[in-house]
């Protein structure tokens, strides 16, 4: 809104500019996107020009080409229409990369457009020569600055690596603790409210059976619940306003199955190893490492050809069958009250060549059948609460200890650890893990498998408790439920089976 009451038409007085605005960092406070409008303007309002648009780039890296910067890059490249020029607050605005920024002044210049800046008094002239070199040597000073920036922050990340702090933002199901709000990192919490969503979904991934609980319909049934984000959690945290960005299977997955979660300080990727060889921790662990090993498992991608999980809020969705053709039933028709249905003769599917007449139902009526067969036949059931039990986890300890030791003997071959103090300290902490080594294959062994815990509430209790028909088909998925529909003058209208009570064995 503010933007706009800027701005004026376009009128071809040629001076009708685009402010142009760029922010590495909105917390900025030097160079404000606000300070920067309100430099422009004056700048525009010196030479009898106005401005006709913002290209507001915030959160964009200098070294960025301006060609490809979300909203100036559109106007360079010819897409947003007619313009004079452009108006910065300085030069570094415009880009930090010397050849970028040459190029982008070549470009305009050559279009017939002009450059203001609010670091050089009117327009640019670049056929004069003092004006050609001031610019030139504003985009080298710009560049520098830069490459003085990108270092800092490398030798930053160093230091944080060497003194065991965290650098980047904090992993979701953690925060970081600040002893006052301007300070540096003093230590690192588990952030309980996300520690349970992302625990939440870990036990329900580990726990399925059935093959419908993935990452995709984690991430579309936490969207539905209102679960804010990694970053919309963040900006809870930090008392900003939420921008709803949706949970996605690929932030799930990468959250789940990242070695972050066992509380460690990471480095592109990697754990960070202290001084005795080992991952340095920064905070308890979400999970321990066998549960991590059983979750990449879990959510590796899956090739096999089946059936896709399902992320609607259907209650059958996947689950009705056409008694005709066999193919599943969707949802169809334009009415009020929509229909489960086979679709496939219309949707030129071979195997439903002759199905005819295809069966279809009010969703409200075969819903209702399922639950009424399905409470009648399991409701008084107990409820048993599937539990992934990690095991003990030595082997997977064992085989952790020993990428550590050969990392230090690869280490060694390669002429590290030869000074006499190197030396001492590669050949106790060799001795450490080779120890620790011997001491967990003394241990007996407990497998990881599924436990069942009793949880004091029926089936129906829990039919009826759940959020929405997505959490009550999760429950018919485990019971093996599977409807068939036929059409309205067969013997019966449809058919419900189930397979095995998944909590027989348990009860």
């Amino acid at each position: 809104m503010m933007n706009h009451m800027l701005t004026s038409e376009y009128d071809g007085c040629g001076l009708c500019l685009i402010g142009v605005v760029r922010l590495s960092r909105k917390t900025d406070s030097t160079f404000s996107p606000g300070k920067q409008r309100g430099q422009i303007l004056s700048s525009a309002s010196d030479i009898g020009g106005h401005i006709i648009a913002w290209a507001e780039d915030l959160e964009v890296s200098g070294a960025t080409d301006p060609m490809t910067r979300p909203k100036l890059g559109p106007w360079l490249r010819g897409e947003m229409g007619p313009y004079d020029g452009i108006a910065a607050a300085a030069v570094d605005r415009v880009g930090r990369n010397v050849r970028d920024t040459l190029n982008t002044q070549d470009m305009l210049t050559k279009a017939g457009r002009i450059i203001v800046t609010a670091d050089h008094r009117g327009v640019w002239d670049f056929s004069d020569p003092a004006d050609e070199n001031e610019w030139m040597i504003k985009a080298w000073a710009s560049q520098m600055e830069l490459r003085a920036i990108q270092k800092r922050n490398v030798d930053d990340t160093a230091t944080a690596r060497a003194t065991g702090r965290p650098k980047q933002k904090p992993s979701y199901g953690y925060h970081f603790i600040r002893l006052f709000p301007t300070s540096a990192v003093d230590h690192v919490e588990i952030d309980r409210v996300a520690a349970d969503v992302i625990q939440n979904v870990a036990e329900r991934i580990l726990a399925d059976e059935t093959g419908k609980i993935t990452c995709s319909t984690e991430a579309a049934r936490l969207n539905r619940a209102g679960v804010p984000s990694p970053s919309d959690r963040r900006a809870q945290i930090y008392g900003r306003p939420l921008k709803g960005h949706l949970w996605t299977p690929k932030t799930l997955r990468v959250i789940l199955t990242s070695e972050t979660a066992l509380g460690l300080l990471m480095h592109q990727g990697k754990p960070v190893l202290g001084q005795d060889g080992k991952p340095v921790r920064l905070a308890d662990p979400l999970w321990d490492r066998p549960t991590r090993d059983a979750l990449i498992e879990k959510t590796n991608p899956k090739r096999t050809g089946g059936d896709r999980a399902p992320m609607g809020v259907r209650r059958l969705a996947g689950i009705g069958w056409c008694g005709n053709c066999g193919i599943r039933l969707y949802v169809a028709g334009r009415s009020r009250e929509l229909a489960y249905g086979c679709t496939g003769r219309v949707r030129g599917v071979p195997a439903s060549a002759n199905c005819q007449p295809a069966p279809s139902i009010q969703i409200s009526l075969l819903d209702q059948a399922a639950e009424e067969w399905f409470l009648g036949r399991y409701g008084s059931g107990q409820v048993m609460r599937k539990m992934y039990d990690p095991g003990t986890g030595y082997a997977a300890r064992i085989k952790e200890l020993q990428a550590q030791r050969k990392r230090l003997r690869d280490d060694r071959k390669q002429g590290m650890y030869t000074d006499d103090d190197d030396s001492q300290w590669y050949t106790e902490t060799y001795a450490a893990l080779g120890l620790e080594i011997k001491e967990l294959k003394e241990r007996p062994e407990r497998p990881a498998g599924m436990r069942m815990m009793p949880t004091g509430r029926t089936v129906s209790q829990e039919w009826h408790a759940a959020p929405d028909d997505a959490a009550r088909r999760e429950m018919l998925n485990e019971f093996g439920v599977r409807v068939v529909l036929f059409p309205e003058d067969a013997p019966r209208r449809y058919a419900i089976s189930a397979g095995l009570n998944p909590y027989a064995q348990a009860a």
